[in-house]
């Protein structure tokens, strides 16, 4: 795959967190994403499934972007799994889902970077033990 499907994923989680904000009410939302496909890109030498997923990790959790409309604007399937498997579904335990995650690589590396992120995004300290909780489990063999 070519990192062509990374600048299309990049387009849509643009224009899908267009007008979104942090926490902190100021910083656009994109920033996140951005921070993360950086990330991803770094950790697994710019694998562009890798940061496709990682653009598009809060797209079905947070936008009206759904699986049918990444397949649509033409997103593959392996992108698609992995950003499904990171999308926090209500009524899952935690444990059940970074279960889930650790055996997806792809999905996986996106996580790590997700959580990578949110802590150095002035989190609370019940976020850096879950995160940090979170970041064991996915490291553990």
């Amino acid at each position: 795959m070519t990192t062509e499907i990374a600048k299309i994923a990049e387009r849509i989680a643009r224009a899908a967190h267009s007008g979104q904000f942090r926490r902190d009410g100021r910083t656009p939302y994109i920033t996140h994403p951005e921070r993360v496909a950086a990330r991803a890109a770094e950790r697994t030498g710019n694998d562009p499934v890798v940061v496709a997923a990682a653009w598009l990790h809060d797209v079905l959790e947070d936008t009206a972007e759904t699986v049918e409309s990444l397949q649509q604007a033409g997103i593959p399937a392996a992108v698609i799994a992995a950003v499904d498997l990171v999308t926090k579904r209500d009524g899952v335990a935690y444990d059940a889902y970074l279960a889930k995650i650790r055996q997806h690589d792809v999905a996986r590396e996106v996580k790590i970077a997700d959580m990578l992120d949110n802590l150095s995004d002035s989190p609370v300290d019940a976020q850096i033990i879950k995160y940090a909780r979170g970041l064991l489990v996915l490291h553990s063999e």
